[in-house]
């Protein structure tokens, strides 16, 4: 039990840290090369849902297509899709290219404190003080992020805070709309299929072979490493420890997705990154850990 636990840690650690380190290569592509937001994200969910796949079906014992015997699960599975995958993956990428990856993500991480609401809500339980801190938090941490502490300007545009705080609730559809299929099914086939269905949806929006920017070796090495290490890998490990130590407690863990990418962001990038947004970041990213406190 405490190895299966550890596992479930270590893989949602290393899965929001792979998530920093993407969005900060996206972001680069996205304003450095002129890649499209839109094809990054079709071809990230295509490739990568269809390597799930056929790692699924070599597993011994594992029907990739069970999960279509079920009219229940398939719209469960579609809803993820679209709702899940496709909603957390442009929100995202489209607040990094109008903002920053250290901004975008930030404020992602206000999706821990929706899912404690949503499960106060649906479990009819009145939320604890610290709930209640938590998202005084979150909500003056996006505050001095977004507007420096000054009610009249905002330092990132109206674009970008919609699409961060669009990809917070995506988030928390993404931990919690899965989990009654995550009971029932291998979360590689899960994420295959979910990536997979996504893709070729947004594949009306931006098809793959509908190809902008400025390709070189970075371009190149950037691409495969958000689809590879950025996607495919990442994705996979968080809905195994969604199945191992439930979505609260990884969606907590993934904390490390904000740290990793605004630190890379600052040295890497170079971007500017004040005291004010310190002390917003540190607020959003303290109330995951108020969220987790739990009484002996």
């Amino acid at each position: 039990m405490k190895n299966a636990t550890l596992k479930g840690f270590l893989f949602a650690i290393i899965a929001a840290a792979l998530w920093g380190i993407s969005g900060t290569f996206g972001q680069f592509l996205f304003q450095q090369r002129g890649i499209n937001v839109e094809w990054m994200i079709t071809v990230r969910l295509l490739v990568s849902g269809s390597l799930l796949l056929i790692y699924a079906a070599t597993k011994k014992e594992t029907n990739v297509f069970e999960i279509w015997q079920d009219r229940k699960d398939v719209i469960r599975l579609l809803v993820f899709s679209i709702t899940g995958i496709l909603m957390v993956q442009y929100t995202y990428f489209a607040a990094i290219k109008h903002s920053n990856a250290a901004t975008a993500t930030v404020l992602q991480y206000a999706g821990p404190v929706l899912i404690a609401i949503y499960l106060a809500l649906k479990n009819k339980k009145i939320p604890r003080i610290i709930d209640f801190i938590a998202i005084i938090f979150a909500v003056l941490g996006t505050f001095l992020l977004v507007t420096h502490g000054k009610l009249d300007t905002l330092t990132i545009s109206t674009t970008a805070l919609l699409l961060g705080l669009a990809s917070a609730v995506a988030l928390a559809i993404y931990t919690l709309q899965p989990i009654p299929l995550l009971q029932k099914y291998n979360s590689a086939i899960i994420m295959g299929w979910g990536m997979l269905i996504g893709g070729f949806i947004f594949s009306f929006v931006k098809a793959p072979w509908s190809i902008d920017g400025v390709w070189d070796d970075k371009t190149y090495l950037y691409t495969t490493f958000i689809v590879i290490f950025g996607t495919l890998i990442p994705f996979y490990l968080y809905l195994t420890a969604v199945q191992i130590i439930g979505g609260q407690k990884s969606s907590l863990l993934a904390s490390a997705e904000p740290l990793s990418a605004t630190i890379i962001a600052i040295l890497w990038l170079n971007i500017s990154f004040g005291m004010m947004d310190w002390i917003g970041s540190l607020l959003i990213i303290s109330t995951i850990f108020l969220l987790s406190y739990e009484k002996k």
